[in-house]
C-alpha cells in the first residue's frame, strides 16, 4: 500500500515539473490548497479483459508524464478492472521516480455492486455470497443494484483501497445516489444519506479518505420538480448533520458536455435571490466539481458545428475543442474524459498548453454550441 495522498506542496511541485508542457491556468486550487489539473483521465469505458487492462497502464503512465494529475474511478468501473489498472500504473509510475503520490489526486466512487473482475454466470448467486451471507448488505438495504449503508460503503472503501494500493483516497464519491429515490421517498433518502455520510467522515479520520463528494449522473443536472433530483442545499445539511461545520464534502463530479450543458444553464439549485444553475451554486458553497462525459463518450470528438470550430480555431481537434469548451466553462475544475489508449493521451493533453477561453469570448462560444 503507497501511503500519503494529495498535498499542496507535491503538486506544486508537479506543476513546477510541467512548465514546458502547459500553461499555468491548466490547473486548478482544490481544496487543502492542491493543485488539479483542468484535464483528468477517467477509466469509465473499455472491454474487462487483460488486454484494455495494459493499455490503461500505458495512457495513465503518459497523461502523468504530460501535465494530467487527476485519476477518476469506480469500483464498479470494468468489475473493479480499472482500479486495479490504475494501481498497478501508479505503482509502476512511483517506483520509477515519474512522480510522486503527493503530486497526484486520486478519486474513486462506491454504491453500486461491484462484479469481481469479470460478470459471474449468476450474478444473483454471486452476490449472495459476497455480501449477503457476510452481512454485508441485509434485506432493504438494496434498490436496483445501489446500496450506499454504512456497512457496504465501508466495505467498498476497503476494495477500493486495496485495488489501487493507496492507504488513503483523496476523493472518495458516493456513486449516483439520487438512484435510491427511484424507490424510496425523500425523508428515507436523507436519513440515508446522513448514514453515508457518517460512515464517510469516519473513513476520514482514519485516513483512508482525505475528503468525499457525490458523483451523479442525473441527481444535480434535472429540475427540482423531478423525483430524482437532488438538492445541493440539502446534500451539504446530510454533510454538517454527519461531520459539523468543519465537515469534509469537497466535490462534485456530474455529467457536462457541449450536448448537456444542464449544469450551466439550468437553474435548479436554491439560492438567496432564487435558483442558480448547478455549477454556480457548487462554487458558491466552496466545492469543486469535476465534469464528467466531457466528449459524451466519444461522441464529441469529431462532427462539432463548423462555427464551433472557427471560434476554436487554435486548438487541433474537434476532441480538444469540445475539452476546451468545458474546462473553459466558469465553475468547472476538472474535465474527466476516457482515455484509454496513448495516442488519445497525446491528443486530448495538447489542451493544456492552452489557456481557457476568457468570460466574453466563451459566451459567443457558448452561443455558437
Amino acid at each position: 500500500m503507497i501511503a500519503g495522498h494529495a498535498t499542496a506542496e507535491g503538486t506544486a511541485r508537479y506543476v513546477a515539473s510541467q512548465t514546458e508542457r502547459t500553461v499555468p491556468s491548466h490547473f486548478r486550487e482544490f481544496p487543502g490548497g492542491v493543485r488539479a489539473s483542468s484535464l483528468g483521465l477517467g477509466t469509465y469505458l473499455g472491454r474487462e479483459d487483460a488486454a484494455t487492462d495494459s493499455l490503461y497502464e500505458r495512457a495513465i503512465a503518459r497523461a502523468l508524464e504530460r501535465g494530467v494529475n487527476v485519476l477518476d474511478s469506480a469500483i464498479n468501473y470494468r468489475h473493479q478492472r480499472s482500479e486495479r489498472a490504475i494501481g498497478r500504473a501508479l505503482a509502476a509510475c512511483i517506483a520509477r521516480g515519474i512522480v510522486a503520490r503527493e503530486s497526484l489526486v486520486v478519486t474513486t466512487k462506491g454504491g453500486y455492486l461491484a462484479f469481481d473482475g469479470e460478470a459471474p454466470p449468476d450474478p444473483r448467486a454471486y452476490f449472495g455470497a459476497t455480501y449477503v451471507q457476510p452481512g454485508i448488505v441485509r434485506s432493504g438495504d438494496v434498490v436496483g443494484w445501489h446500496c450506499m449503508t454504512p456497512r457496504f460503503l465501508t466495505d467498498q472503501l476497503e476494495r477500493s483501497r486495496a485495488n489501487l494500493g493507496l492507504d488513503t483516497i483523496d476523493v472518495y464519491y458516493l456513486h449516483n445516489p439520487e438512484t435510491q429515490l427511484d424507490e424510496i421517498e425523500r425523508p428515507e433518502f436523507l436519513t440515508r444519506l446522513r448514514s453515508a455520510f457518517g460512515a464517510l467522515e469516519e473513513a476520514v479520520q482514519a485516513r483512508k479518505i482525505r475528503w468525499y463528494g457525490a458523483a451523479t449522473w442525473n441527481g444535480f443536472r434535472t429540475a427540482p420538480q423531478e423525483r430524482n433530483h437532488l438538492s445541493l442545499s440539502e446534500v451539504l445539511a446530510a454533510a454538517r448533520d454527519a461531520g459539523g461545520a468543519d465537515h469534509h464534502f469537497r466535490a462534485v463530479q456530474l455529467p457536462y458536455n457541449l450536448a448537456m450543458p444542464e449544469a450551466f444553464t439550468l437553474a435548479n439549485q436554491p439560492a438567496d435571490a432564487g435558483l442558480v444553475p448547478m455549477l454556480r451554486a457548487a462554487e458558491h458553497a466552496g466545492l469543486y466539481t469535476m465534469a464528467s462525459a466531457s466528449m459524451m463518450q466519444g461522441q464529441l470528438s469529431r462532427g462539432l458545428p463548423a462555427e464551433l470550430a472557427t471560434a476554436l480555431s487554435g486548438l487541433a481537434s474537434d476532441a480538444q475543442r469540445a475539452l476546451q469548451f468545458v474546462r473553459s466553462t466558469p465553475g468547472v475544475g476538472t474535465a474527466l474524459v476516457g482515455m484509454k489508449t496513448v495516442a488519445h493521451v497525446e491528443e486530448n493533453a495538447g489542451v493544456g498548453r492552452t489557456p481557457p477561453v476568457p468570460w466574453e469570448q466563451f459566451q459567443r462560444l457558448f452561443t455558437a454550441a
